[in-house]
Protein backbone atom coordinates (compact mmCIF):
# COMPACT_ATOMS: atom_id res chain seq x y z
CA UNK A 1 0.00 0.00 0.00
CA UNK A 2 2.77 1.83 0.86
CA UNK A 3 4.11 1.52 -2.54
CA UNK A 4 1.18 2.39 -4.29
CA UNK A 5 0.94 6.05 -2.77
CA UNK A 6 4.29 7.06 -3.23
CA UNK A 7 3.93 5.56 -7.06
CA UNK A 8 0.90 7.85 -6.80
CA UNK A 9 2.10 11.05 -5.62
CA UNK A 10 5.81 10.33 -7.76
CA UNK A 11 3.08 10.14 -10.83
CA UNK A 12 0.99 13.25 -9.66
CA UNK A 13 4.53 15.44 -9.11
CA UNK A 14 5.98 14.47 -13.10
CA UNK A 15 2.43 15.23 -14.49
CA UNK A 16 2.11 18.65 -12.98
CA UNK A 17 5.93 19.28 -13.72
CA UNK A 18 5.77 18.31 -17.68
CA UNK A 19 2.50 20.64 -17.85
CA UNK A 20 4.07 23.63 -17.38
CA UNK A 21 5.00 25.81 -20.16
CA UNK A 22 8.07 28.08 -20.65
CA UNK A 23 6.68 31.77 -21.21
CA UNK A 24 9.71 33.14 -23.29
CA UNK A 25 9.03 32.14 -26.84
CA UNK A 26 11.35 30.61 -29.93
CA UNK A 27 15.02 31.52 -30.01
CA UNK A 28 14.96 31.47 -33.65
CA UNK A 29 12.92 34.65 -35.34
CA UNK A 30 10.64 34.16 -38.33
CA UNK A 31 12.57 34.59 -41.39
CA UNK A 32 9.32 36.09 -43.12
CA UNK A 33 8.88 38.55 -40.48
CA UNK A 34 11.15 42.01 -39.28
CA UNK A 35 12.61 41.69 -36.42
CA UNK A 36 12.64 44.89 -34.14
CA UNK A 37 14.99 46.56 -31.57
CA UNK A 38 12.44 47.90 -28.30
CA UNK A 39 12.52 48.78 -24.76
CA UNK A 40 11.40 46.10 -22.61
CA UNK A 41 11.06 46.75 -18.51
CA UNK A 42 8.15 46.97 -16.40
CA UNK A 43 5.13 48.86 -17.90
CA UNK A 44 4.22 49.91 -14.29
CA UNK A 45 7.27 50.59 -12.80
CA UNK A 46 9.73 51.91 -15.55
CA UNK A 47 7.62 52.85 -18.35
CA UNK A 48 3.99 54.53 -16.85
CA UNK A 49 1.56 52.24 -17.90
CA UNK A 50 -1.52 51.70 -15.58
CA UNK A 51 -2.08 48.48 -13.90
CA UNK A 52 -1.97 46.89 -10.24
CA UNK A 53 1.26 44.48 -10.82
CA UNK A 54 4.90 44.25 -12.47
CA UNK A 55 4.12 43.08 -16.21
CA UNK A 56 6.20 42.82 -19.18
CA UNK A 57 5.75 46.16 -21.40
CA UNK A 58 7.94 47.11 -25.00
CA UNK A 59 8.18 50.80 -25.68
CA UNK A 60 7.88 50.67 -29.43
CA UNK A 61 8.66 54.37 -31.22
CA UNK A 62 7.76 56.12 -27.45
CA UNK A 63 4.90 54.63 -27.36
CA UNK A 64 4.29 51.86 -24.48
CA UNK A 65 2.39 48.68 -24.59
CA UNK A 66 2.21 45.65 -22.05
CA UNK A 67 3.10 42.13 -23.85
CA UNK A 68 1.83 39.16 -23.91
CA UNK A 69 4.33 35.85 -24.57
CA UNK A 70 7.01 36.51 -22.36
CA UNK A 71 7.23 36.99 -18.20
CA UNK A 72 9.32 39.21 -16.89
CA UNK A 73 11.09 37.07 -14.82
CA UNK A 74 12.18 34.38 -17.42
CA UNK A 75 14.98 36.79 -17.61
CA UNK A 76 16.23 36.93 -13.93
CA UNK A 77 14.92 38.57 -11.08
CA UNK A 78 12.61 41.05 -11.95
CA UNK A 79 13.28 43.40 -8.78
CA UNK A 80 17.34 42.92 -8.82
CA UNK A 81 19.22 46.19 -9.03
CA UNK A 82 19.41 45.45 -13.21
CA UNK A 83 15.93 43.95 -13.04
CA UNK A 84 13.00 44.81 -15.44
CA UNK A 85 11.21 46.30 -12.78
CA UNK A 86 14.68 48.52 -11.81
CA UNK A 87 15.93 48.69 -15.38
CA UNK A 88 14.92 49.51 -19.29
CA UNK A 89 16.45 47.01 -21.27
CA UNK A 90 16.83 46.89 -24.97
CA UNK A 91 15.42 43.48 -27.23
CA UNK A 92 15.01 41.91 -30.49
CA UNK A 93 11.43 41.14 -30.93
CA UNK A 94 8.54 39.77 -33.06
CA UNK A 95 4.69 39.97 -33.06
CA UNK A 96 2.21 42.30 -33.32
CA UNK A 97 -0.28 44.64 -31.92
CA UNK A 98 -3.79 43.31 -30.98
CA UNK A 99 -6.10 45.48 -29.18
CA UNK A 100 -3.49 47.74 -27.60
CA UNK A 101 -1.18 45.10 -26.08
CA UNK A 102 1.85 43.27 -27.87
CA UNK A 103 2.11 39.94 -28.67
CA UNK A 104 5.63 38.26 -28.81
CA UNK A 105 6.19 35.67 -31.09
CA UNK A 106 10.32 36.01 -30.33
CA UNK A 107 12.30 37.73 -28.06
CA UNK A 108 16.23 37.95 -27.38
CA UNK A 109 17.24 40.27 -24.37
CA UNK A 110 20.33 42.38 -25.92
CA UNK A 111 22.97 42.41 -23.23
CA UNK A 112 22.49 45.52 -21.04
CA UNK A 113 24.80 48.88 -22.27
CA UNK A 114 27.91 49.81 -20.11
CA UNK A 115 28.05 53.61 -19.20
CA UNK A 116 31.13 55.64 -19.36
CA UNK A 117 31.59 55.45 -15.76
CA UNK A 118 31.46 51.73 -15.08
Amino acid sequence: MRSLIILLCCSFFAITASAQTTTVKTSVPDANKAVQVVEVSCGKCKLGLAGKSCDMAVRIDGKAYYADGADMDSFGDAHAHDGMCNAIRKAEVQGQLVDGRFKISYIKLLPPVKKADD
